[in-house]
């Protein structure tokens, strides 16, 4: 909860240094951390109260959280021409990839494999457009520090990101249990976010930083 707090007052605070071209971007980074900070409180709340893993609220501070993240994508990307579709086509996929992951853990638990499966597609979806698609066209074509930027985040989704099928399957039966067994889902779900949210916002910064000295 303080660790997200305290990432939304740094680029909250931080607006003021900055032109308005790249304001939004630091904003949407202090956004993705104050929603997680005001549902990791209602988490906390909810784990006091039942002893048990507060799936929905996680979930619903990933359908607003995560979105957004790709929504920095496009954001560094405008200035090599990236159009609103690219963006939209990253949110699509991202909310295909929770919804179905929350069908898998807490709707549907005996097809939580299947579900997962679902998932997963959409979440490869998200990683070959940053990686190989149109973002990486775009990135090159920007080059120097956007590029920089842009592959840090890709490497954020490629391996952050990778913590939540983890967490996903320390908490799901599937033909995965025989392999993993069961874990603290909560554990790796607190790492993920904190990894994932807080170090993407750092990363808009610094690249923030570079362009308001140039």
């Amino acid at each position: 909860c303080m660790a997200m707090m305290a990432a939304s007052a740094f680029f909250f605070l931080s607006l003021s240094q900055f032109d308005r071209k790249w304001r939004t971007s630091i904003l949407v980074s202090g956004l993705i951390t104050f929603i997680a900070a005001v549902h990791y409180f209602y988490m906390r709340d909810y784990w006091f109260s039942n002893v048990e893993s507060p799936t929905f609220f996680r979930y619903v501070d990933w359908l607003l959280t995560v979105p957004l993240m790709c929504v920095e994508f496009y954001l560094i990307l405008k200035v090599a021409g990236a159009k609103t579709s690219l963006m939209w086509k990253l949110i699509l996929a991202s909310v295909i990839m929770l919804v179905t992951g929350y069908f898998g853990e807490a709707v549907f638990t005996n097809q939580a494999a299947l579900w997962g499966g679902i998932s997963g597609v959409a979440y490869f979806y998200i990683v070959y457009e940053i990686w190989l698609g149109s973002a990486k066209k775009l990135a090159v074509s920007a080059g120097e520090d956007v590029l920089k930027a842009h592959k840090l985040l890709c490497w954020f989704v490629l391996v952050g990101w990778a913590i939540y099928p983890l967490g996903y399957m320390l908490g799901t039966d599937g033909w995965y249990t025989s392999i993993l067994g069961k874990g603290s889902v909560d554990v790796v779900y607190n790492i993920a976010d904190a990894i994932n949210k807080i170090g993407f916002g750092l990363i808009i910064y610094a690249l923030a930083v570079k362009k308001q000295e140039v």
